[in-house]
């Protein structure tokens, strides 16, 4: 059945978002419940870090096949075969104990990742109406967070009762959720024009305001990722918290992602453009280096919940404008490419802190990651000034979803 009513599919969103949530959950109930295995077993910090190169770098490294895997294959396809593949690989984890073994296997799960992350970013435009996207994009989202939020907690208390092996196979069975969702789906998008005729020419690059915005979102996930591993020193350290006292900060930043996927989703469509969304980008950095002027770790609290609800803007923000702004047939592409640049940023992030943390103090390390992501964010705004007023692919978002089956 042709999508020819220009009404959204909420069934689908709300299906791909449940199965989004457990999907995440299981993916990082698998990570910290490894991340523990590691350190307990006694292979230090060497192996932990192999293992979140190895849970990041196939999306990088992949991203120009699976971007075009993504705009050529059957959406249906790839969301059942891969995730079925993962669960098989999650089973095998569940079993070995060497640590070359898991770091190699969770490389494998994330080259499934790599996979299956263009094609939901590309398939989410196609279950909604141009006006709808903020809220379905907010959906989405909140469901992964809640996946995140969840997480940590379930593999803590799942290994210390009852070992690795339990959360593991949890995991495999989360990747089957996808399996399951992809067979109900109505909506799908069948790569018919990669098919027939080739893909649609598409670079980044030819995008002089989309570029820009992927390299400043890629600058502030770089600052992001060594935050994370500052925060530990200066929060613990500096600011003499406890333990218990570091988590509740450290929660509170995904606290604050939840509110702001609720607030931000209820922006218009025609208002988020790449400079509204830059200056959500600084709002979200803006936090971090008053942070570093603190005195005592529960004043990090509110600061860390509205750089949050910022970050969670950034991400309902993005979908809507990686949509507008590339052609339906490219779309797996270009969220492959925002993809590749995100976890590249990221890994360089966490490479550079270590070293960093090493030789410097916490405080003024924190300053310093805070205002660069805010000085380079406000210098994009006066290059993305002269943007267009709008996206004309938005306005043909619904045209072309007549020709998505299901």
């Amino acid at each position: 059945m042709s999508f020819t009513s220009g009404e959204s599919r909420w069934a689908d969103v709300y299906l791909v978002a449940g199965s989004r949530a457990v999907s995440v959950c299981g993916d990082f109930l698998a990570a910290t419940t490894l991340a523990l295995v590691l350190a307990r077993s006694g292979h230090g910090g060497l192996a932990v870090s192999g293992l979140m190169l190895a849970a990041s770098l196939p999306l990088a490294l992949l991203a120009p096949i699976t971007g075009r895997v993504a705009d050529r294959v059957d959406s249906r396809a790839v969301l059942t075969v891969v995730p079925l593949l993962q669960a098989i690989v999650c089973l095998a984890l569940a079993f070995t104990g060497h640590p070359v073994a898991i770091i190699g296997l969770v490389a494998l799960l994330a080259c499934g990742l790599a996979f299956t992350q263009p094609v939901l970013g590309a398939l989410l435009p196609e279950m909604v109406h141009p006006r709808d996207l903020p809220r379905a994009s907010g959906l989405s989202q909140t469901a992964g967070n809640i996946g995140m939020l969840v997480a940590p907690a379930l593999a803590g208390v799942l290994v210390g009762q009852s070992g690795a092996r339990l959360p593991l196979l949890i995991d495999a069975a989360s990747y089957l959720a996808l399996v399951g969702a992809a067979l109900v789906l109505r909506t799908r998008r069948r790569g018919s024009v990669g098919a027939k005729a080739g893909l649609v020419p598409w670079r980044l690059r030819d995008d002089r305001t989309l570029t820009v915005m992927v390299g400043v979102l890629a600058t502030v996930v770089a600052g992001v990722s060594a935050i994370s591993v500052v925060e530990v020193f200066f929060i613990r350290d500096t600011l003499g918290a406890s333990t218990t006292v570091f988590g509740l900060v450290a929660a509170s930043w995904t606290a604050g992602m939840l509110l702001g996927n609720v607030v931000f989703s209820r922006v218009p469509a025609h208002r988020i453009t790449v400079l509204t969304l830059l200056l959500v980008v600084a709002g979200s950095c803006l936090p971090v280096p008053v942070a570093a002027t603190v005195p005592g770790p529960f004043w990090m609290i509110p600061l860390w919940i509205a750089g949050g609800v910022f970050n969670g803007g950034i991400n309902v923000f993005i979908m809507v404008i990686v949509a507008g702004r590339t052609p339906r047939a490219a779309r797996g592409r270009a969220f492959a490419s925002l993809n590749a640049a995100v976890q590249g940023a990221g890994m360089a992030g966490l490479l550079v802190a270590g070293p960093l943390v090493d030789h410097f103090d916490a405080r003024l390390l924190v300053a310093a990651v805070g205002t660069f992501g805010l000085v380079t964010t406000l210098a994009a705004l006066v290059v993305v000034r002269r943007e267009p007023p709008s996206d004309p692919v938005m306005s043909t978002t619904a045209a072309a979803r007549d020709s998505v089956g299901a």
